[in-house]
């Protein structure tokens, strides 16, 4: 059955597109925890997409077995880019496809990038038309739906700017909008604001999910209001719990995180072996040290635990590190 927005139970509840983190490996450990999750790929170039770099096709690589629906998010400034990435996504298997209008980054948006392109509605509207193009492959019976992700304004909220501009989103065919709680200018400083996200809500008929400070299963619930759904992304790191525990708290039902060590140990040795198994055991654990530390933050002598853990190269050093403390 093809993947449908409208066809999503709610609310919706998504794992945020982030850099360095929810690649392959995190979006399996938090589908082990939480199967209802929607999940987003890495902030993905269509450049690098387009001309086959390896290390960016592996940000878009998932298990089709047990990462579905998976929503692939790129990002760049060129149509024709973004128009055939869409045709090598949908031909991966790919169930949406997300494009970043919000990225923050000055690295980004010197390159014209995320959320430069709030400054040139233009051509957001025509990487919309683009990417809905290039999903429409011969002989295929459907397309994955396209959506963006943006912010609510580039240095402050005008809502005579972002409602129309939203508005038009929809209007070149996005099938959903997520919002991210914060100009461009705060980065990821101060309070998301939420207010815009809800009367959005009330001008446009696709789906919208909000962003921004979802950090528990109570900031969840206070901040959903008239929307179709919220998006987790910080919050997650060293806790995938937390998905389970949002969408249990959104859906009345009962969901208890693991507390202790000893409890969290084979998951986070689970991780591991997925990390090794999607990247290989070099490139693979290197990549779980950072997550290893968010893993003990807030553990008794977790300064000097994670001194050692950001130096390990294989699952059984990691052990040997953590089973003391149990």
């Amino acid at each position: 059955m093809a993947f449908s927005w409208d066809k999503i139970p709610r609310p919706i509840v998504a794992l945020a597109p982030m850099a360095g983190y929810t690649d392959s490996s995190f979006r399996q450990m938090v589908k082990l925890v939480a199967p209802e999750i929607v999940c987003f790929t890495e902030f993905t170039s269509v450049d690098g997409i387009r001309y086959g770099a390896k290390n960016t096709l592996r940000q878009v690589e998932f298990n089709p077995d047990k990462e579905r629906p998976i929503v692939a998010q790129i990002f760049g400034k060129k149509p024709e880019n973004f128009r055939i990435a869409a045709r090598i996504l949908t031909e991966m298997g790919v169930d949406a496809i997300d494009l970043n209008m919000g990225c923050p980054s000055k690295k980004v948006v010197s390159s014209d990038h995320g959320s430069a392109l709030l400054k040139n509605c233009p051509l957001a509207y025509e990487l919309i038309q683009a990417t809905i193009e290039g999903t429409h492959i011969p002989g295929r019976e459907s397309s994955p739906p396209v959506s963006v992700k943006t912010r609510i304004g580039i240095d402050s909220y005008d809502p005579d700017f972002f409602i129309p501009m939203c508005k038009n989103f929809e209007k070149y065919g996005a099938k959903l909008i997520t919002i991210h709680g914060r100009t461009a200018k705060q980065m990821y400083s101060g309070k998301a604001d939420w207010e815009p996200m809800y009367e959005l809500k009330r001008n446009v008929s696709i789906p919208v999910i909000g962003n921004g400070d979802v950090s528990s299963a109570d900031a969840a619930v206070q901040k959903l209001g008239n929307l179709d759904g919220v998006m987790a992304g910080r919050a997650t790191f060293g806790n995938p719990w937390v998905m389970a525990e949002i969408y249990a708290r959104l859906n009345n039902k009962q969901y208890s995180p693991p507390q202790t060590l000893a409890e969290k140990l084979p998951l986070i040795l689970e991780h591991c072996r997925l990390s090794v198994e999607f990247k290989g055991e070099r490139l693979g654990m290197l990549e779980m040290r950072k997550h290893l530390a968010w893993y003990i933050r807030g553990m008794p002598g977790a300064s000097e635990i994670r001194q050692k853990l950001v130096r390990v190269d294989s699952i059984d050093e990691v052990k040997k590190i953590l089973e003391p403390f149990i």
